[in-house]
């Protein structure tokens, strides 16, 4: 599907997202100018503390914004505050610097002449410093600004909307349209941003220092004219943008739970098949927050009180977060993942789904053909030669790469780390030869990969299982009932198949879930 079909057939998804975005962004600037140039100005007088500020500012620069995110998560949950935060903080630094370069910068005959005649030191900032920082004050807003609108993309990790939701689904689904109809809108929302902030500094900046022999100060005059009716109506938008984003927020049940999900194709599919499930049988109104990240990130949020709800896995449950050795035992998986997540956290497991998407190897045809390869194994003569691309937490757990070396006894020639959509590309492109998967990965069907069979036993069981935060069973006991009946529907040849309906077909994952549910007649 191309850019032009896919914004087509989802305009109005498109455009609630750059709307987020535009919000999202504009919230993140202005407050970063009302906190960076006070900073700026006040490190202009007291030199002894500009180090420090600028230095902060550098180290904030220094650090990757994932690892900042992922550490401004379990202090200000998900969603908008965290994802707004974040871009503040890394605005900073432009706009502290230049206001700082710009007051510092001016003439000291300038600032002799107006003590000379009589200006306080108030009075010098507001009538001389300030006015002839402006343009050096303003190029570092403009900077800040448009680096925001890249960086905002992010917020679509932690549930916050913007572009970058259909940026990174696009990634997780290999779908090129829905990653450029999310890359472009950013890409020309950064030129729009850049352009106002442009139309701003000639209006902010005094009429002297914009007079020249080509530019006379009338033209300047009737240009701020037209300046102010442009910037005017701009403000206008946004005031209205404000509002109607404002009085939607009012227009809400008082029965209203938010189920999360991660950052693949799956996780996609399965929030909207339970929101649907839900909204159809009972009268709570369901947030849909998908796309949020991996395991620790939806738990979290979960424990905090961001989520209400999430499908997660038992052996995720069992050896990622419990932290318990791998185990074969479905029941006893499920068992004691139930009672201790009780225990430990006060979160409830519901009834086990039908289907299992336990973790599997996989290998390109030509490969298992060349080394002969049937099940894990048979690796073990040929690994040192392979590359194995594989998912991040795959890598890092003990139910997982860490493990499964030691349980088969060998180890890969490389190991690299690629998320999403990505591993199945690298491997069909012949630049990685194993990858990790899951058992209902339509992106198995797509790319024709071959599953090795796991003789040795080692990969627990991943049967999904509803997560619940504390007291929701309680005070929506009816959920139960109606997530057990579909439970009995998601098999995994069921999974298989949604989920390749999105990956290779390239259909919107709410769409394949309500097809699916009325199908099996189980909404309306």
């Amino acid at each position: 599907m191309n850019i032009l079909e896919y914004t087509l057939s989802n305009f109005e998804q498109v455009l609630n997202l750059t709307k987020e975005h535009i919000l999202l962004t504009t919230i993140a600037v202005g407050l970063a100018v009302l906190i960076g140039v006070p900073l700026g100005v006040l490190i202009s007088y007291f030199r002894k503390i500009s180090r420090c500020v600028v230095g902060f500012a550098n180290l904030i620069q220094a650090i990757p914004s994932m690892a900042l995110l992922g550490l401004a998560i379990p202090l200000l949950g998900i969603g908008s505050l965290p994802a707004v935060v974040i871009v503040i903080l890394y605005s900073l630094l432009p706009i502290i610097k230049n206001t700082y370069t710009g007051i510092t910068s001016i003439d000291k005959d300038t600032l002799e002449s107006a003590k000379a005649i009589g200006l306080t030191k108030m009075q010098i900032l507001i009538k001389v410093r300030i006015p002839l920082a402006l343009p050096v004050i303003m190029a570092g807003v403009r900077i800040s600004s448009v680096t925001a609108v890249g960086l905002m993309t992010m917020a679509a990790f932690i549930g916050a909307g913007g572009l970058g939701f259909l940026i990174f689904s696009g990634i997780s689904t290999t779908n090129n349209g829905q990653i450029l109809a999310g890359a472009i809108p950013a890409a020309i929302l950064a030129l729009v941003v850049d352009f106002i902030f442009g139309m701003v500094e000639k209006l902010v900046t005094p009429i002297s220092l914009q007079t020249n022999n080509v530019v006379s100060k009338e033209k300047v005059i009737k240009s701020r004219k037209t300046q102010r009716v442009v910037l005017g109506a701009i403000a206008a938008l946004l005031v209205v943008m404000y509002i109607s984003n404002w009085v939607g927020s009012l227009d809400k049940s008082q029965k209203v739970i938010t189920i999360g999900g991660k950052d693949y194709t799956e996780q996609f599919v399965v929030v909207h098949l339970m929101a649907d499930m839900i909204e159809d049988r009972t009268d709570i109104d369901v947030i849909r927050k998908d796309n949020l990240g991996g395991t620790q990130v939806v738990f979290n949020a979960v424990k905090s009180g961001d989520v209400d709800m999430y499908l997660e896995y038992t052996g995720t449950i069992y050896g990622d977060t419990l932290g318990y050795p791998p185990n074969s035992d479905m029941e006893q998986v499920y068992k004691i993942s139930k009672e201790v997540l009780k225990e430990q956290y006060d979160i409830d497991l519901l009834k086990q789904f039908a289907f299992n998407n336990t973790y599997i190897l996989a290998v390109r045809p030509d490969t298992a053909s060349q080394y002969n390869l049937k099940t894990v194994s048979d690796l073990a003569n040929v690994a040192d030669k392979l590359t194995i691309g594989s998912s991040l937490e795959f890598l890092n757990r003990d139910d997982g790469i860490i493990g499964l070396v030691d349980h088969y006894g060998f180890s890969f020639g490389k190991e690299v780390g690629i998320n999403g959509a990505n591993k199945y590309l690298a491997i069909d492109n012949g630049e990685t030869d194993v990858t990790d998967a899951f058992a209902t990965d339509g992106l198995m069907k797509k790319f024709n990969l071959v599953q090795l069979e796991d003789d040795k036993n080692f990969f627990p069981p991943y049967y999904a299982v509803p997560l619940l935060k504390s007291g929701l069973i309680n005070e929506y006991p009816e959920i139960e009932s109606v997530l057990a009946e579909l439970s009995e529907v998601l098999t995994n040849d069921v999974m298989v198949e949604l989920n390749y309906q999105v990956d290779e077909l390239q259909r919107q994952p709410r769409q394949v879930a309500n097809d699916f549910l009325k199908e099996q007649g189980l909404i309306d």
